[in-house]
């Protein structure tokens, strides 16, 4: 699988959040050779899981598969910057590369906030690159939230 195509179903999988009621985020995880590992997206109201982002999903079926807590090597593609918790788990697990297409000033922790790899405590680092359309990323976001204050305000006057 190319970086393209795991960043383009990484977006998908983020839409698809958008239908179950989740903040659309999704996340890829790729072997090495390229080879695809697993796919999904956040699932935090679907689990009533605090830690089921995309990011922690795909890297907990990730270690499944490779009967390995150790990511050495794999590829993880995100639709937004991953948050500290997120960053966190890919240092700790050894992931390779990260690419994801949003920023995310509030909550990231990559180039915003903690800027968790660039901090002395953390012993893994990951290659960290931006891929696909962070624009469309970014409004997909956007239209998430908006809908979602529109549909809170309706409930309020409706009340």
């Amino acid at each position: 699988m190319t970086d393209d195509e795991a960043i383009a179903l990484a977006l998908a999988e983020a839409q698809a959040c958008v239908a179950r009621g989740e903040v659309p985020v999704g996340a890829v995880l790729l072997a090495s050779d390229g080879t695809f590992l697993a796919r999904n997206g956040n699932r935090i109201l679907e689990y009533r899981d605090p830690t089921a982002h995309a990011e922690m999903l795909v890297l907990r079926a990730g270690a499944a598969a490779l009967r390995n807590e150790r990511l050495t090597g794999t590829s993880l593609f995100v639709s937004l910057e991953p948050c500290a918790m997120c960053a966190g788990a890919l240092a700790l697990a050894r992931v390779g590369r990260l690419v994801f297409a949003a920023e995310d000033a509030k909550g990231g922790a990559v180039l915003h906030g903690p800027r968790y790899f660039e901090q002395p405590t953390c012993h893994h680092k990951p290659v960290v690159s931006r891929g696909g359309d962070p624009a469309a990323a970014g409004e997909m976001l956007k239209d998430f939230f908006r809908a979602r204050r529109q549909g809170l305000a309706q409930n309020q006057d409706g009340a």
